[in-house]
């Protein structure tokens, strides 16, 4: 049986990277899938390579910073397949970039609201869902940077990961009893369009590489199916977790 069987499941951000290759791995292993992202042709290809496979998907184009995609996002789920499992918010941006001091209000705002501000959306929306099929998985993705490690220029989208954190521990510990688990996903770096804008040059992926304990940068899939993991019922017992899946990027000094 699969591993998500009978299961539907949000996927944001899932135009590319992380986000991509989870919905295309949950919906191999049986879920339904709504996918939500801003572009509109990649999230269409999406749904067409799922729809193609024998999967079941729904698309929702639209901006996560908008409150009304993560109501939009759960309306779909209960539409097309009654209910809502499993909900992996994803999405995020590097967003402003820069020294505090040189930092706009509008480029903080941004990133916050991007990355931090979108996760409570989605949860208000998803929680009351998830709760009545009991059993869910609340997942968020967060960062190594701003929790294990500090890197310059980064103060916002550090900031932004971080505070995923406390909203995810209280979340927790607020539904756990109520069938709702809640985890925090840690990449790595990772090989992905906004890997690579965070590292633009040779020197500066080199570099980032040389910071993990195994000397390179996951693929995304490798983080999606740590997602799975974190999804299925493979993890019944696991919530309010940080879930390092970085390469060890934490624990290495070489």
């Amino acid at each position: 049986m699969a591993t998500l069987a009978n299961k539907t499941a949000i996927v944001t951000g899932a135009s590319s990277g992380i986000g991509y290759e989870a919905a295309k791995l949950f919906a191999s292993e049986g879920a339904n899938v709504v996918v939500v992202a801003r572009r509109e042709a990649k999230l269409y290809a999406l749904v067409d390579e799922i729809l193609s496979a024998g999967g079941k998907a729904v698309a929702l184009v639209g901006d996560v910073k908008n409150e009304a995609v993560a109501e939009k996002g759960v309306e779909l789920a209960i539409e097309h397949f009654g209910g809502l499992d499993i909900a992996f918010n994803n999405a995020g941006t590097l967003g402003a970039m820069g020294d505090v001091a040189e930092l706009t209000a509008e480029g903080w705002h941004d990133t916050i609201d991007t990355n931090l501000t979108s996760a409570f959306y989605c949860a208000k929306y998803q929680i009351p869902a998830l709760l009545k099929r009991g059993n869910a998985s609340l997942i968020f993705t967060s960062s190594f940077v701003g929790y294990s490690i500090g890197l310059p220029g980064m103060a916002a989208y550090a900031a932004s990961k971080a505070g995923l954190v406390g909203l995810a521990r209280t979340l927790a510990a607020e539904y756990g009893a109520r069938g709702v688990r809640v985890n925090v996903l840690m990449p790595g770096g990772t090989d992905t369009e906004m890997g690579g804008a965070a590292t633009p040059t040779v020197e500066a992926r080199a570099f980032v590489e040389g910071i993990h304990a195994m000397k390179r940068l996951a693929l995304p899939v490798e983080i999606a199916k740590s997602a799975l993991f974190l999804a299925s019922d493979a993890s019944s017992f696991v919530t309010g977790t940080t879930f390092f899946v970085d390469g060890g990027v934490t624990i290495t000094k070489t």
